[in-house]
């Protein structure tokens, strides 16, 4: 058996592929359980419980968890303190000098996580091409240590000027402090990133070490618990990147699982496209709390450093400076919560009612209307397979919490839930438009396929609206987050900042400095006991005109010593006019060299769908009227998605309902069953 499991803002699902002795997958369960965010790891026991798994014959256990991302936004990590290179002691504070909105006046300045009086500094510095100026002097340490432990710091992030280019100062820094003190949790900025840019250094570093502690506390738990319920080997875990890696490997970094749910979701959906031929994707992933989106293009997501948590219009955010998939992230889910401003104007989200009390619908005394009411009242979740089935709605605790608003607005309750998906639509399609139209891409090229609980809910009125033809829900759409870890390669990304000018001259460093990250690479995966003949490389470099701030990351396809610096220079040409609309007759810098090294694990095919001859009728299980907003109240055929099978097909308006998710038909969309169980809606005539 292999599995996966995923935690979300509000629920923990759990997929788990069986096989028998050819290696030939015979059968998939699912489950999916409420979050619970005080003990983590036993929500995934939940899963494992309901899905009645038996954790000793399990081969493969992958895991992907939102620990890191709660405890940033929820503020709930560890007491952090900053050691730093004299004079820069403010760099948290100082920060970018630019808004993300110029002219909005309502710009709010975030507080760092590290508060000023425990920003240290040390005398030493490095220039930067690396070369030491004055060396380093820790006479002051043990004071440093000594106000920590007066403050209860639980962990230290250290950031020394120019250590992406020698960490010499900072590897002998962290030797010192754990002579001094071993039972402080510490992280230099070489641990966390190899790339230049002094503030997006600094806050990475301070943040990996702000969740240090209670990443490394939950790890360890999960693999305790795992081992003592029969799990003979140790658990992967997902990252940002798309990549698994081992525990030890997350322990020593741990903001590399930043955005480890949404990527596996994404590759899953990449694995899944090259099986039905199709490279060209948008990814939709609705859940609880947010939805997410990425663009695939050619069988390839764009991989970026430049990622930020809670920035918006009105705030400038915390860059992280690790790698993570290309995405976009709102906060928009079933669990959304429609609310009315001083203007008396209608929002959806960003704040969502979680699994507790979550939804009017559930009965747990939730006392706003959420997404997910909206499409109970408009009738597109039927109330057999509310929650998977295992709950009727609400209904009493939905009027409820319907009345303020329906009072508010001098509307109706149905008025109301349609004017909640409008605008929840509304915000995803201005999510989508982000990944696609606003660089440079027309979605009606691509084919989108929607996963998450909400996923297939909303993905026939998004597709719509972007004019995309072809949309397609996978085999439990619901927890396909989890499945993607079953499809993902084991996987380290090694980066370092070197600018230099593309010519002839150089050609011998870049060859140079691929090859000493390549040793790292081989090293590190020796250490896991991985061959080094089993590593397989990809090389990437971000490039940029001379005189120009930032770059473009550019993929060198079979790089070698033997590499034309003109092809790399001409692709790179192509690149820039695609994202930026021209090219220059000027001098091409390499700025950061970006080296993947990914390790092929043992993945199992898409299982395709056994026919047993059953008829589309006998797929039917009710009609009645459902609500389609502009398209009218219309009579509606249910059907039961486990009972549908290769080759049928017929057209909307229905409701294909399953475990863990429901799909709308538009009446403007036909439906198609493929032999692996996809939905395939085609969009008729708009």
């Amino acid at each position: 058996m292999r599995v996966a499991t995923d935690i979300g803002g509000t629920f923990t699902d759990l997929v788990c592929l069986e096989f028998n002795k050819k290696g030939e997958p015979i059968g998939v369960k699912v489950a999916k359980s409420d979050t619970t965010p005080s003990n983590f790891e036993q929500g995934i026991l939940n899963t494992i419980s309901k899905g009645e798994v038996n954790l000793k014959e399990i081969d493969f256990f992958a895991h992907g968890t939102t620990v890191v991302i709660n405890a940033l936004t929820e503020r709930k990590g560890a007491k952090t303190a900053l050691i730093t290179t004299k004079g820069f002691r403010d760099v948290l504070e100082i920060a970018r000098c630019n808004r993300p909105d110029l002219f909005n006046f309502n710009f709010i300045k975030q507080k760092p996580f590290v508060p000023r009086y425990l920003r240290f500094e040390v005398e030493e510095r490095i220039d930067y091409k690396g070369g030491v100026i004055k060396d380093l002097t820790t006479s002051s340490l043990n004071k440093i240590i000594y106000e920590c432990k007066k403050e209860k710091v639980e962990a230290i992030a250290i950031c020394l000027l120019h250590a992406y280019k020698n960490p010499i100062h900072e590897i002998e820094l962290v030797k010192q402090i754990k002579e001094i003190d071993s039972s402080i949790e510490i992280i230099a900025s070489h641990q966390v990133t190899r790339e230049w840019r002094e503030y997006e250094r600094t806050s990475s570093t301070v943040l990996s070490s702000y969740v240090l502690p209670i990443a490394k506390k939950y790890l360890n738990n999960l693999e305790a618990k795992l081992a003592s319920k029969g799990l003979q080997n140790k658990p992967y875990i997902m990252q940002s990147n798309g990549g698994i890696t081992t525990i030890k490997d997350v322990k020593s970094n741990p903001i590399t699982m930043v955005e480890s749910g949404p990527a596996s979701g994404v590759f899953g959906a990449i694995a899944l496209g090259k099986v039905i031929n199709k490279k060209n994707l948008i990814v939709l992933d609705i859940g609880g709390t947010t939805a997410k989106c990425a663009l695939v293009e050619n069988g390839q997501v764009k991989i970026t450093t430049n990622y930020k948590i809670e920035h918006s219009r009105t705030e400038a955010g915390y860059p992280i400076q690790t790698p993570v998939i290309d995405i976009v992230e709102i906060g928009n889910g079933g669990g959304s919560i429609a609310w009315i401003d001083e203007g008396g104007k209608m929002h959806v989200g960003p704040k969502s009612a979680g699994a507790m009390p979550g939804p009017a619908a559930y009965g747990r005394n939730g006392k706003n209307l959420t997404t997910t009411d909206a499409n109970i009242i408009t009738g597109r979740i039927h109330p057999d397979y509310f929650l998977g089935g295992e709950f009727k709605p609400d209904y009493e605790s939905i009027e409820k919490a319907a009345k303020p608003l329906c009072d508010a607005l001098n509307g109706s309750k149905e008025d109301i839930a349609k004017g909640i998906l409008r605008i929840a639509n509304s915000n995803m399609i201005n999510a989508l438009k982000l990944i696609s139209v606003n660089k440079g891409y027309d979605p009606r090229d691509f084919t989108m396929v929607v996963i998450g609980g909400g996923g297939a809910m909303h993905g026939a009125d998004l597709a719509r609206e972007l004019q995309v033809k072809e949309l397609i829900i996978p085999p439990h759409a619901g927890v396909f987050s989890a499945f993607g870890m079953l499809m993902s390669d084991i996987r380290r990304d090694y980066l370092r900042t070197n600018v230099l000018t593309l010519t002839d001259n150089e050609k011998s460093t870049i060859v140079n400095t691929f090859n000493e990250m390549k040793k790292e690479a081989i090293t590190n995966f020796e250490a896991d006991n991985t061959a080094s003949e089993k590593v397989k490389f990809t090389y990437y470099a971000d490039l940029r005109y001379a005189g120009q701030e930032h770059y473009v990351k550019v993929l060198l396809n079979n790089f070698s010593e033997t590499t034309s610096l003109t092809d790399i220079i001409s692709h790179f040409h192509n690149e820039h006019k695609k994202h930026y609309s021209f090219e220059l007759d000027t001098v091409v810098e390499l700025v950061n060299f970006h080296l993947v090294a990914e390790v092929e694990v043992d993945k199992p095919d898409f299982p395709k769908i056994r026919p047993t001859n059953k008829k589309l009728k006998d797929a039917i299980f009710d009609i009645r009227q459902v609500d389609f907003d502009d398209l009218g109240v219309q009579d509606t055929t249910f059907y039961h998605r486990d009972l549908l099978e290769p080759n049928m097909n017929f057209k909307g308006p229905a409701i294909i309902a399953e475990k863990a998710t429901t799909t709308v038909v538009s009446p403007l969309h036909s439906v198609n069953i493929d032999v692996y169980g996809n939905l395939i809606l085609t969009l008729e005539n708009n």
